[in-house]
């Protein structure tokens, strides 16, 4: 297809063609906080990848806000000199994944083949698809590339209340899709203290001039008017308070 995976680090993979990103997002692997069992987790699977070493897709799911997503994009932070690539996917590109294969497949770069915030509703046919596209179906998986999907639902599909007639079939129906993910790491709401850890941190990298009482008062105020505790939230939090600085020393 003539792209060359060594002039960006990102790319989209849409309707079939894949696209370079040139202003890439890549969060600070060691900023992420509260999450360190996860981050070691990640980091060992992607390093194995890199080397070209038997690794694990890989399903990350758990509270909003909780630095799933910023955990997976922080892997090009540490690796992406070393030929990491991420290709973010779309869920109504499902359907083409095979054709993401074919298209990395000869190429010396590692791959993270990146789903962000999926979830299916219940008969949802693109379950079966990414089933048998992780399984690798009639094709063989390309050895060079990873899944790695978020998600805020533990199975990936919504779970609606109603009686089923056969509820042993549907909870193998529900699993038959995650057990596809040899590594499942688990993310968590945090409390009031580590939230305020996580703003001190940023406050203190951006080299924000406030007092630490201050700031405690209002990223508290913020998260008690907004989205409650999460790494998310600090981050809005601190992103506010340094335009707020900024406006005042104009």
């Amino acid at each position: 297809m003539g792209l060359n995976f060594d002039s960006f680090f990102a790319f989209r993979f849409k309707d079939g063609k894949i696209q370079p990103i040139e202003k890439v997002h890549i969060p600070n692997f060691e900023e992420l906080l509260h999450i360190d069992r996860q981050k070691e987790a990640l980091r060992k699977n992607t390093l194995k990848l890199v080397k070209g070493l038997p690794a694990h897709d890989v399903l990350l799911w758990g509270d909003r806000g909780t630095g799933k997503s910023s955990l997976v994009k922080s892997m090009l932070g540490l690796y992406g000199s070393e030929g990491l690539r991420i290709v973010q996917v779309y869920q109504m590109d499902i359907i083409h994944l095979s054709e993401l294969y074919h298209m990395i497949r000869s190429t010396q770069n590692k791959f993270i083949i990146f789903f962000d915030d999926l979830s299916f509703e219940e008969g949802d046919p693109q379950v079966n698809i990414l089933k048998s596209l992780l399984d690798g179906d009639v094709e063989e998986r390309p050895a060079n590339a990873v899944v790695y999907v978020t998600s805020n639902r533990r199975n990936l599909l919504h779970e609606i209340e109603k009686a089923h007639k056969f509820p042993e079939e549907d909870r193998i129906q529900t699993l038959s899709l995650v057990e596809r993910f040899g590594l499942r790491l688990g993310f968590f709401s945090i409390g009031k203290q580590e939230y305020l850890d996580i703003v001190k941190s940023y406050a203190v990298r951006r080299n924000l001039n406030i007092q630490e009482e201050l700031l405690f008062s209002m990223a508290l105020e913020w998260a008690k008017e907004r989205y409650g505790f999460s790494g998310r939230s600090a981050y809005q939090f601190i992103r506010y308070l340094e335009g707020e600085l900024m406006l005042k020393s104009l």
